[in-house]
């Protein structure tokens, strides 16, 4: 993160957060290259009716660059790199952002016994790891679907061959040529795909989403910023969304994960609630909670509710209660036998889930 010249640069450190280093730019001359040299990489031009630069580097990293007259005290750029070994579902359990019990059930609804998948979304706050669980869900998908993911930013990774992946592109130098995501997940559904897994969803492709999702396109992911299942409701319905509420009954389950500043371990990321929709009455989104987070004891439980979309998976399988929440217990176990074996790599943890599942 360069914040101007003759201050310091600072790095955020995965384990040690912000960190100031010793380095730093003599002269705002210097900031302003690298920033144009970026910008002509990418197509694009930074003056000051331009002064924000958005784009992607060759290695996938992200970059944004500002320079006055929006930013006060000289140029900026920060560049974000992303990890080249993803988390994997194991690694969130040994990190307690869940646990088995919980990966095994939303595992369950992902992959939908090969007959019905859930709709899901994951919300949260910036820099809650949404992305990262949406990944994770993602991984749960069957290698022989076709998946079509559209990001802002390309962070999704999966081990899968039949993968389209898009990303949205902003104006070019004449301010033409824009690609939004809008036009993208409307581009997606006429491709014939088994899964759309959008990386945020905040603009009026939450309609075309959600139309998909009503039209037999299951088994959608994304991403929503919010704080609780609530808000995430508020947020969909209400410009520049404008989900109607007759659409929202296709979402199935919504998983709420916070980054958490706790005085015991430091700031850790948690999926704190998993909520259901069961249906709106007069507008009004009904919620039953499937887990919720213990503070005291830093553990997600199951509230013990039975799960509606489990009913709904007796209808598509022919398989009764008891034997769905004995798969769901059955997947429970195999994944923590995969944490006792300490089993890395996204590519390998796929393997064994997908060899579960076959």
């Amino acid at each position: 993160m360069v914040i101007g010249p003759k201050k310091p640069v600072y790095v955020f450190h995965r384990n040690y957060e912000t960190l100031k280093t010793n380095v730093e730019f003599g002269r705002e001359k210097d900031i302003r290259d690298i920033i144009e040299r970026i910008a002509r990489d990418v197509g694009r031009r930074v003056d000051t009716q331009n002064p924000l630069l958005d784009a992607r580097l060759p290695d996938g990293s992200r970059v944004n660059a500002t320079i006055p007259p929006i930013s006060l005290e000289g140029a900026t750029i920060t560049v974000r790199k992303f990890r080249e070994n993803p988390f994997t579902v194991v690694d969130l359990i040994k990190k307690g952002t869940l646990n088995p019990e919980l990966a095994a059930f939303l595992w369950v609804c992902v992959e939908g016994m090969q007959s019905k998948p859930a709709n899901i979304l994951v919300t949260g706050g910036t820099g809650s790891g949404k992305t990262t669980t949406l990944n994770v869900l993602a991984s749960f998908i069957q290698r022989g679907e076709r998946i079509v993911t559209i990001e802002d930013t390309a962070e999704i990774q999966l081990p899968i061959e039949h993968w389209v992946r898009f990303e949205t592109r902003p104006p070019g130098i004449e301010g033409k040529g824009e690609v939004d995501m809008d036009t993208l997940v409307k581009n997606s559904l006429r491709m014939r795909p088994d899964r759309v897994v959008v990386g945020e969803v905040r603009g009026k492709e939450a309609h075309s989403m959600f139309t998909a999702m009503n039209t037999g396109h299951d088994g959608s992911l994304g991403t929503v910023h919010a704080n609780n299942a609530e808000e995430t409701m508020v947020r969909l319905t209400n410009p520049p969304m404008k989900v109607p509420e007759t659409m929202l009954s296709a979402l199935d389950l919504i998983v709420v994960q916070k980054k958490i500043h706790d005085r015991r371990k430091g700031t850790i990321r948690r999926v704190t609630q998993v909520a259901e929709l069961t249906g709106v009455i007069e507008e009004e989104p009904n919620f039953i909670y499937l887990f919720e987070r213990d503070a005291a004891a830093d553990k997600i439980n199951s509230t013990g509710v039975p799960s509606q979309f489990l009913q709904k998976l007796q209808k598509f399988t022919g398989a009764s209660h008891a034997e769905i929440e004995q798969e769901v217990e059955k997947r429970k176990k195999f994944l923590e036998k995969l944490v006792k074996e300490d089993v890395e790599g996204m590519e390998n943890v796929c393997m064994e889930l997908h060899k579960f599942v076959a």
